[in-house]
């Protein structure tokens, strides 16, 4: 195949080895059959020379037929002419009339193999129809030979640029599908930017109002100040783990001061609930074990991860009923997402299920903290995601 560089046509060194080879076998089978030919022992020595110079020019030219068809065909053409009006028989020059149609057929444009087969054919009937040549008969075969060869070479033409084009969507469709992973990654830590800087806010603005509650009573009311050193403690600490797990999958360069909403948390998923039933979706909630406070940035990722679910759920698992279950232990938290619908979800390449931008964004928030994510087409139908979150500190 043809490749595009610098302006200009570049061809594989493969491809120019085959045209030089086959233009030295054409060479090389028409000098033979030409030295061989009876007739030429009555002719001028000058007349035999001039003829194999002529079996070279209509037979070199080859190795340029992808590179140059039209001129090779134009070649072709004027050699044939001039070997017949030297009353040479053209019969020698066939094989490689028939590759240079084919050629041009191949690698031309339009309007260029389409003049070439014109010259081709005119030159053909020039020849066969002078005084002492072959007849109406023969030239008809002949000039349907000529059409066969053009008709395969714009077939193969037309089918190399059809897969050069696919060739070149497919890598196009490629490099976009990495870019939107990467985009949506992206995408997802700026987020995440945000939420951590509501987290942190949160943690600061209770050590400030702590701090100054305990410089004011620390004179008069030693144990009240004692209680907001413990408190400023707590927050600190707690702030320190959010920051050490979350910092690791942000960018460093992004530093987002927009749209700062409140952070949402377990708690709130009556309210998700109640805008997911808008949208025709039952969901029915189930909590096991003892509910209690968990970390800020534990509480949001749990939050999001079945807020992501649940819009899987709606936009492609078609009429269902889904269930959501969130598990407290000691030193976890799960939450599981469960529908009975069809599970439109397609299965990746490598085995994991999916590669859509809100799994992408489930796993960047489960990695943060050091858990798990399964996702997966249920065994009875429908569909299931559910993530283990530790509470405490990884390590990381």
């Amino acid at each position: 195949m043809k490749e595009r560089t610098g302006g200009s046509w570049r061809l594989p060194s493969s491809a120019w080895l085959f045209d030089i080879a086959l233009a030295l076998v054409a060479a090389g089978l028409g000098t033979a059959l030409f030295v061989s030919d009876p007739m030429l022992r009555g002719l001028p020595r000058g007349t035999v020379a001039l003829g194999y110079a002529l079996m070279l020019l209509h037979t070199v030219p080859l190795a340029a037929r992808r590179r140059f068809p039209g001129a090779v065909l134009g070649i072709s053409v004027a050699s044939g002419l001039a070997f017949a009006a030297v009353s040479l028989p053209p019969v020698f020059l066939g094989p490689a009339i028939l590759v240079a149609v084919y050629s041009v057929a191949a690698y031309g444009s339009r309007w260029v193999s389409l003049a070439g087969l014109a010259a081709a054919e005119v030159g053909l009937a020039a020849v066969q129809l002078t005084p002492g040549r072959t007849g109406v008969d023969t030239l008809v075969s002949n000039v349907g030979v000529l059409a066969a060869a053009w008709l395969l070479g714009r077939f193969v033409g037309v089918r190399r640029v059809y897969v050069g084009q696919l060739e070149e969507r497919t890598a196009e469709l490629e490099q976009a599908r990495e870019e939107l992973a990467r985009r949506a990654v992206a995408e997802e830590r700026l987020r995440l930017a945000r939420e951590l800087h509501d987290v942190v806010a949160h943690s600061m603005s209770v050590i400030a109002v702590q701090s100054g509650v305990g410089a004011h009573v620390a004179d008069t009311r030693p144990e009240e100040a004692a209680k907001a050193l413990a408190a400023i403690e707590a927050t600190s600490r707690a702030a320190l783990t959010e920051l050490r797990r979350l910092l690791g999958v942000l960018r460093r360069d992004s530093e987002p001061h927009d749209d700062l909403t409140p952070v949402p948390g377990l708690a709130d998923l009556e309210i998700l609930l109640a805008e997911v039933a808008k949208a025709g979706l039952a969901v029915r909630v189930r909590v096991e074990g003892t509910q209690s406070q968990l970390p800020a940035g534990v509480d949001l990722s749990a939050y999001r991860i079945v807020q992501e679910a649940l819009t899987n759920v709606v936009k492609h698992a078609g009429p269902a009923r889904a269930e959501v279950v969130v598990g407290y232990g000691d030193q976890e938290v799960t939450v599981e997402v469960t529908d009975d619908g069809r599970g439109a979800m397609a299965v990746a390449g490598d085995g994991r299920v999916g590669s859509g931008h809100g799994l992408i964004g489930m796993r960047e928030r489960v990695a943060a903290f050091g858990g798990d994510l399964e996702v997966g087409p249920r065994p009875g139908g429908g569909f299931r995601v559910a993530a283990r979150l530790p509470l405490a500190a990884d390590g990381r």
